[in-house]
Formats: structure tokens, C-alpha cells, sequence
């Protein structure tokens, strides 16, 4: 879809690892990985430092959003930035299908939107 974006399937993602979440706010209530990122793409180009302070030099960072477009973007951005980043094929739609935990700061039961 993305050719020159370097893309991970979901399974290659490291509990541990990095993982930004480009996707609006509404969305990100609705259900998000734990010890995700949330930085919005409309807000990325504005709050990149919060990334930068969070990512230890040379840290791969895993983009995603709700189904790979605009992560595509965000990750290709970062790489022109000098930043190891790759997107999350399929999004968190693939998240979700692949059984990958989703949580609510509400304790609501999570869902992707």
C-alpha cells in the first residue's frame, strides 16, 4: 500500500516497544494498547518533542492508527526526520483482530472506533 514506508505486522510489535498512536481522540477513548504514545496526526507536527523526549536514541518506533493510512504518513515523516520508525500494518483494526489487549482510561469496555 505504502511502498516506501517500511511496514511490521501487529505480532512484530514488542510488548515493551514503543508504540505511537496517531489517531484522533475519540478514538483513542474508545480502546488504545497500554503504555501507548497518543499524540493526534492534526497535532503531530505541533507536540513532536513529546516523542522525542519519550524515544531513547536510536528506539524503533511502532506508528499506528485505525487502519494504516495516516500512520503511513506520520512514520514516513519521522523516518525523513532521522527516526527508526515503521508502521503497524492494518492499524488497530489488525490489533484487535489479532486478540492484542485494548484498554480505557474509563474501564469501559474497549472497542477500536
Amino acid at each position: 500500500m505504502h511502498s516506501r514506508v517500511p511496514e511490521v505486522d501487529v505480532a512484530e510489535v514488542p510488548a515493551a516497544g514503543l508504540l505511537l498512536d496517531v489517531r484522533e481522540q475519540d478514538e483513542w477513548v474508545a480502546g488504545h494498547a497500554e503504555g501507548a504514545l497518543h499524540i493526534p496526526m492534526s497535532d503531530f507536527v505541533a507536540r513532536y518533542g513529546e516523542l522525542t523526549e519519550r524515544a531513547g536514541e536510536g528506539e524503533r518506533v511502532f506508528v499506528v492508527c485505525r487502519s494504516g493510512g495516516r500512520s503511513a504518513q506520520v512514520t514516513q515523516y519521522l523516518r525523513q526526520q532521522g527516526v527508526d520508525a515503521v508502521n503497524v500494518g492494518g492499524g488497530m483494526q489488525a490489533w484487535e483482530a489479532a486478540g492484542r489487549p485494548l484498554i480505557t482510561e474509563s474501564g469501559a469496555p474497549a472497542h477500536v472506533a
